[in-house]
C-alpha cells in the first residue's frame, strides 16, 4: 500500500509539474503575440501626381513588414483602381535603408532648383508611432532619395501593367501580345520591379488555353524573370 501510494504521488507530481510547464508555455506564446500586434508599423509613402500623363495619380505605400498597397487614377478611368500584395524583404529593407539615409524625410528634399523640368509633383512620407514627416519634392539632390524616387516609379510601371493586362485578359485577349511585349522589353532594360507581385494576372494568362501559345509563353517568360530577380536579391 505504501509502495502504491508513493507511486501515485509521483504520477501527481509528474502531472503538475507538466500542467506548469504547460501554462508557462501558454502565457509566453500568448504574450509573443501581444508584442507583436503590439509593435509599431511604421510606413513609407510615394505619391505622384502628373496630369497628361497615364496614370496621372498613383500613390505606393508600403509598411515594415511589406505589406503594399497601391492605387492610381488614369486619366480615362473614373474609378481608383486598387491592388494589395507583400514585397520581397530584400526590396523592403532597401526601401527602408534608403529612408534612413534620407533621414525619414524630417527635412527638405526638394534640389529647389527652378531651372529644371517638371517631372510630376512628388511626395515623400514616413509614419510611425512616434514620427510624421512629409516632404514635396520635383528633384533631389539627395542620392537615396532619388533611388528611392527611381524604385517607385519602377514599381508603378509594373503594377500598370498588371491593371491593363488585367483589363486585356477579360475584355480584349487580342491586346495581350502587343502588352507583354512592352513589358518584357522594359523588364529587360530594368524599367520594371517586383515583377511577381503581378503573378495573379501573369499566371492567368498562362493557365488560360483559350489564349495565344506565343502569349502564354511571353507571360510564363516574364514571371520566370520576376524570379530570378526576387532570388538574386535574396543572396546579396
Amino acid at each position: 500500500m505504501k509502495n502504491r501510494d508513493v507511486f501515485s504521488g509521483r504520477i501527481l507530481r509528474n502531472a503538475i509539474g507538466a500542467a506548469a510547464v504547460l501554462a508557462f508555455l501558454s502565457t509566453l506564446l500568448i504574450s509573443q503575440e501581444i508584442a507583436r500586434q503590439g509593435s509599431p508599423i511604421a510606413t513609407i509613402t510615394f505619391t505622384l501626381d502628373f496630369p497628361q500623363s497615364n496614370p496621372e495619380h498613383y500613390s505606393i505605400a508600403v509598411d515594415s513588414t511589406g505589406h503594399t498597397r497601391f492605387e492610381c487614377k488614369t486619366e480615362t478611368d473614373d474609378q481608383t483602381y486598387r491592388s494589395e500584395f507583400e514585397l520581397s524583404a530584400g526590396t523592403r529593407d532597401r526601401i527602408f535603408n534608403w529612408s534612413k539615409q534620407a533621414k525619414y524625410f524630417s527635412e527638405s528634399i526638394d534640389s529647389a532648383n527652378r531651372k529644371l523640368a517638371f517631372s510630376g509633383a512628388k511626395i515623400l512620407s514616413y509614419e510611425d508611432s512616434a514620427h510624421n514627416y512629409t516632404q514635396h519634392y520635383n528633384y533631389s539632390n539627395l542620392a537615396p532619395v532619388r533611388d528611392l524616387t527611381n524604385f517607385f516609379q519602377n514599381l508603378a510601371s509594373t503594377l500598370e501593367f498588371g491593371r491593363r493586362l488585367t483589363y486585356d485578359h477579360r475584355y480584349q485577349k487580342l491586346a495581350l501580345d502587343d502588352e507583354l511585349k512592352r513589358m518584357e522589353d522594359q523588364a529587360r532594360n530594368n524599367e520594371l520591379t517586383e515583377i511577381q507581385s503581378i503573378n495573379p494576372v501573369l499566371e492567368s494568362i498562362v493557365e488560360d488555353e483559350s489564349v495565344m501559345n506565343i502569349v502564354r509563353a511571353r507571360a510564363r517568360e516574364l514571371m520566370k524573370i520576376g524570379s530570378n530577380a526576387t532570388s538574386a536579391q535574396s543572396q546579396h
